[in-house]
């Protein structure tokens, strides 16, 4: 049995191949035990900050890249402790076969490392959500989620030179000076999507509006959901989804109708002409009593506006708090209404012949 085990198959013993499969077998067996093990020492570096957060979700994001990440890093360990057999030593397009292979697993590697870092990113961003969830403002979600999606980025090309490097034996300074002139053909040619990308971080600074605002364009109307790094994602009034490149949103007037204080309603009533001024006087002190005692109606006007050949002009504006929600914001304006139509009726007077014009505007209210 001995004799067997030292028998020697492609420069190594069986003795030696069995010992790698065992370790490796042993690594796949237990990678689920290692991998928890460290994931729970690296959730006490990163996890104390988010004491809301499960250690499970920590653990569903980084125990699968672990794993892999573990299982790799062992195999070629061991792999390593073996002679590379000389019927290996061939070359393919140049390069030795040899080469390949630790090329190829040095990349593997590499991208295990970096599909790790991109979980416990995902995972900070999930603690500093969920601090951010305590605040009414909501421009810190919107700051995590595009830094988010800029560490990912920065890794993705961190990786990609770390491969460069590692796999294929290149020097990254040679690289970033042939990558600089290439950049900045890509440039010229990418020109609007380099003016998004540096639109978004006008956005995300100067913070014209953030996540969950109702914005008004000139072609849109919506709630913001997503301020990327290329568009912003707008849930419109029609509940489609449609995205807007930042550049337009920083160059075109966006009306932010989350910030306006107050909400405005407009009326022109036309009185006719047989109306009198006792009667006009009459019914404007009433419905100044009416607007003066409602208890959504923060502010108003009300003044006889003109009078022509035709109608006597009456102009009506009142506001009311822009935290009340659409339904009772209607709802107000139908008992507004049907007050100034009971009045007309109390009084006698009759509207003019042709139709009365009524505007409804939402409006920032100068007060």
């Amino acid at each position: 049995m001995e004799k067997i085990l030292q028998t020697i198959l492609l420069n190594n013993s069986i003795e030696s191949y069995l010992m790698v499969i065992a370790i490796i077998t042993l690594a796949i067996i237990c990678k689920r035990l290692i991998s928890k093990y460290f994931a729970s020492l690296l959730y006490k570096m990163v996890g104390k900050a988010g004491k809301n957060i499960k250690k499970q979700s920590f653990f569903d994001l980084v125990v699968q890249p672990l794993d892999m990440f573990l299982v790799v890093v062992i195999s070629l360990i061991a792999i390593d402790q073996l002679n590379y057999p000389k019927a290996f030593e061939v070359k393919v397009y140049h390069i030795t076969l040899r080469q390949l292979l630790e090329s190829v697993a040095n990349g593997v590697m590499i991208i295990l490392f970096i599909w790790l870092c991109i979980r416990v990113i995902e995972f900070i961003a999930l603690i500093l959500e969920d601090k951010a969830n305590l605040t009414k403002d909501q421009s810190d979600n919107q700051l995590i989620v595009f830094f988010k999606d800029f560490f990912k980025v920065l890794l993705v090309i961190i990786g990609f030179l770390m491969v460069f490097h590692f796999s294929f034996n290149k020097d990254v300074s040679n690289l970033l000076t042939g990558l600089s002139i290439v950049g900045a053909a890509i440039a010229l040619a990418m020109r609007e999507s380099m003016e998004n990308l540096i639109a978004s971080f006008i956005i995300f600074f100067d913070k014209p509006f953030v996540t969950g605002d109702l914005v008004k364009g000139s072609n849109f109307q919506g709630n913001i959901e997503k301020i990327g790094l290329r568009s912003t994602r707008i849930r419109t009034l029609e509940k489609t989804l449609i995205s807007v490149p930042n550049k337009q949103m920083v160059d075109s007037i966006i009306d932010n109708i989350s910030l306006r204080s107050q909400r405005k309603v407009e009326l022109k009533l036309e009185l006719s002409l047989l109306t009198t001024a006792a009667q006009t006087k009459a019914w404007m002190k009433e419905l100044r009593s009416l607007l003066q005692n409602h208890p959504d109606i923060e502010t108003y006007t009300l003044f006889f506006a003109d009078t022509g050949k035709t109608v006597h002009q009456i102009s009506l504006e009142y506001f009311t708090s822009m935290e009340q929600n659409i339904e009772d914001f209607n709802e107000t304006r139908e008992q507004i209404n049907l007050g100034i139509l009971e009045l007309l009726e109390q009084h006698k007077i009759e509207l003019a012949a042709q139709n009365t014009e009524v505007v409804v505007k939402n409006y920032t209210a100068e007060v």
